[in-house]
């Protein structure tokens, strides 16, 4: 069985990889410029999410977990809660 922190990584790498993915295909879709080569750009899109998705699970996940956060540091936040 797999630790709670390996599925929230999971997890947490297939919704970055999702929105990875969604933030470059809307830009090489609605660039004029870079709409004749959608071809071989939407596969390199591909590729790119599946390779940052994971660095940013490994990023984000820990923050999911609240005995990661101390009692004055939940007060604060960080660049990703606020």
């Amino acid at each position: 069985m797999l630790a709670t922190d390996t599925w929230l990584r999971i997890f947490c790498g297939m919704m970055a990889n999702a929105v990875l993915f969604g933030i470059g295909a809307v830009t090489v879709l609605s660039v004029p410029a870079l709409v004749p080569h959608a071809k071989l750009l939407i596969p390199a899109v591909v590729v790119a999410s599946l390779v940052l998705a994971p660095l940013a699970a490994v990023w984000i996940a820990p923050r999911m977990r609240l005995r990661n956060w101390g009692t004055e540091a939940w007060r604060r936040g960080d660049l990703i809660s606020g």
